[in-house]
């Protein structure tokens, strides 16, 4: 049987020893646990030293969760010759009730509509060579009223000033073309933060600030809702460059090759035809047509050129075509590595997915600021946790996933309490044929007989 202890004595100049102890009990009973993931649930299954109240105690304790993430990935997974990419999302956990902390009404990507529940931030550290991703650090968001009503008095103005515009255009003539009289330039690179961004930049400079340059970290990638000007300036001021999507539409400019020293912005785009010159790969397969094009470009809601890479698809029997734009602030970036760190981006929706299904995140019935916290990062935990475990699991069973990892902790679990109430012992070689096949009862994909892990 694995040595949780073992695996948790990295944190040991950070947390207390009692904490680690209690820790360790809970992500045993987590590991073998079957049904929703309380502290009720866990304390069914944690045993000796893990009472209902000691794990109260537990989720109760002030724990620095950045710190407890970043060193557990430093001891069991980080490779010196790998390398890493910074990723962040928001994952909203559905809630009902009245006392929660945090609990308000947020926008689900999975339902599609505003939900009531919980909202966090998640930063991940990405491998490139295992293409996995690690959480790294969580923070709740906490909309505070004045933030509240600032959002619901700004969405206000812009629908009443987009009635007045529409009613003005209705009326007024069409005005000559080129740029009004008197406007000015704007220093695009000076913007002012929204509470959200203001969040993330905090959390990426704290994480940047752990990491003190033993990992070095060039990208942040994030999904299309953080692809503005805003996230750009973000970025840069945390010295990274910013991976990310513009939307299908967006307004791309070649850059200005006259003699107007002026000018910055040339031809706009017309993605039904786009130039040949710009063409980096072309492939077909399966009747589809894929082209790549890659062009630095400009965007007048943009301060800086943008390394753009478009990526259209067309079906060679329907002709129907559809194209995604993706763009980095590196200019030198291939455009092989933008999409392909784009791709890696989607690793951090897997983690928010096992957190839910098997950890716990969608399950927790806390309702106080440090409980909440806790548990929000200790199922985020567990996702790295079970990957280091994996590994050696795969070793006798390569197929093996969260499933089976948690089939052979209950199957052991199993044999023990049963153990307790012989009278005497089985031989060594029977108990460990017992062991082995009780462990791969209710496993989807069955390991191979061999002798257990010490």
């Amino acid at each position: 049987m694995v040595n949780i202890l073992a695996l948790l004595q990295c944190l040991e100049p950070h947390l207390e020893t009692t904490t680690i102890r209690q820790m360790s009990r809970i992500i045993l009973a987590m590991l073998a646990m079957t049904g929703r993931v309380t502290m009720l649930g866990i304390s069914r299954w944690a045993g000796k030293g893990g009472s209902y109240r000691t794990i109260q105690r537990w989720y109760s304790t002030v724990i620095p969760w950045m710190v407890v993430h970043w060193w557990f990935f430093y001891a069991h997974v980080y490779k010196p010759d790998d390398h890493y990419l910074l990723a962040g999302d928001e994952s909203v956990v559905t809630k009902s009730g009245k006392k929660t902390y945090g609990l308000d009404r947020f926008f689900s990507g999975l339902y599609g509509k505003p939900v009531a529940g919980l909202s966090f931030f998640s930063l991940s550290l990405i491998s490139t060579q295992d293409r996995r991703s690690y959480p790294i650090m969580a923070e709740q968001i906490v909309r505070t009223p004045a933030e509240k009503a600032a959002a619901k008095a700004k969405a206000q103005r812009k629908q009443a000033t987009k009635k007045a515009k529409d009613k003005v255009k209705a009326k007024a003539k069409k005005r000559k073309p080129g740029r009004p009289e008197g406007s000015k330039n704007k220093d695009k690179t000076q913007v002012e933060f929204t509470p959200e961004l203001l969040l993330i930049k905090t959390m990426i400079d704290k994480l940047l600030s752990l990491i003190n340059g033993i990992i070095p970290i060039s990208y942040l990638v994030m999904d299309g809702h953080f692809g503005n000007n805003n996230t750009t300036q973000l970025a840069r001021q945390c010295g990274l460059h910013l991976i990310s999507k513009l939307r299908v539409d967006s307004a791309l400019h070649f850059p200005y090759s006259g003699h107007d020293r002026r000018r910055k912005y040339g031809d706009k785009i017309n993605y039904g035809l786009i130039p040949a010159e710009y063409l980096k790969q072309i492939t077909v397969e399966d009747d589809v047509l894929t082209c790549i094009y890659q062009a630095t470009m400009r965007h007048k809601a943009f301060a800086e050129p943008l390394n753009v890479v478009i990526i259209v698809k067309v079906n060679l029997k329907t002709q129907a075509r559809a194209h995604v734009v993706l763009f980095s602030s590196d200019l030198e970036l291939s455009d092989d590595k933008i999409i392909d760190y784009y791709k890696l981006r989607f690793q951090i929706e897997f983690n928010f997915r096992d957190a839910k299904q098997f950890w716990g995140l969608e399950d927790f019935m806390n309702i106080k600021t440090t409980t909440v916290t806790n548990a929000a990062n200790l199922s985020l935990f567990m996702v790295s946790l079970s990957s280091v475990l994996l590994q050696d699991f795969r070793q006798l069973n390569p197929q093996a996933g969260v499933l089976d990892l948690k089939a052979h902790f209950r199957g052991h679990k199993y044999v023990a309490e049963t153990l307790k109430l012989l009278p005497k012992k089985p031989d060594p070689i029977l108990l460990e044929q017992i062991f082995s096949t009780v462990a791969r009862l209710g496993s989807i994909h069955t390991a191979k007989p061999g002798p257990l892990t010490s």
